[in-house]
């Protein structure tokens, strides 16, 4: 699933459940640390970052339970598909995230991974949760606008 936009970003992977799942606030562009059979893996596509998340640890913001598969040809020298990955922000920006983790109760979601000049980099977003009614008036007004669009190609 990768296609370019016009930015000259290569897409690589979307996290298409977090914007049912979360409020979004604010987003934010981060590096990622990868070995070389990692990157090998994300150029083939075969990554997973539905279920990831970010937290702080020792003053450093790390990637949590994002999937990227095994690379077949890399033999011995192979990583683990869900170890943890050091994100590369700025002290001032991992300092502004933890604060509003701690103080306000937001989580930090990763919401797509691309290339951007060659470089595998994921947006993040600053993200609260949605309650249950959320949800369901989201997929109310989804299903309605598909009934509506259904309607109006069906009267032209």
């Amino acid at each position: 699933m990768t296609k370019k936009t016009n930015q000259g970003l290569k897409i690589i992977c979307l996290n298409r459940k977090a914007s049912f799942n979360y409020f979004f606030e604010s987003f934010i562009e981060a590096g990622i640390i990868l070995k070389g059979s990692e990157i090998k893996s994300i150029r083939k596509g075969k990554v997973n970052i539905a279920d990831s998340y970010a937290v702080e640890k020792n003053g450093e913001l790390i990637l949590i339970n994002s999937h990227i598969s095994s690379y077949k040809e890399a033999s011995y020298s192979n990583h683990k598909p869900l170890d943890e990955r050091k994100l590369l922000l700025n002290k001032k920006e991992i300092n502004k995230l933890t604060g509003k983790i701690q103080r306000e109760g937001f989580t930090i979601i990763p919401t797509k991974m691309y290339f951007k000049k060659g470089k595998a980099k994921i947006e993040l977003a600053l993200a609260k949760g949605k309650k249950q009614f959320d949800k369901r008036a989201a997929k109310k007004r989804r299903d309605w606008d598909r009934d509506k669009a259904r309607y109006i190609r069906k009267t032209s």
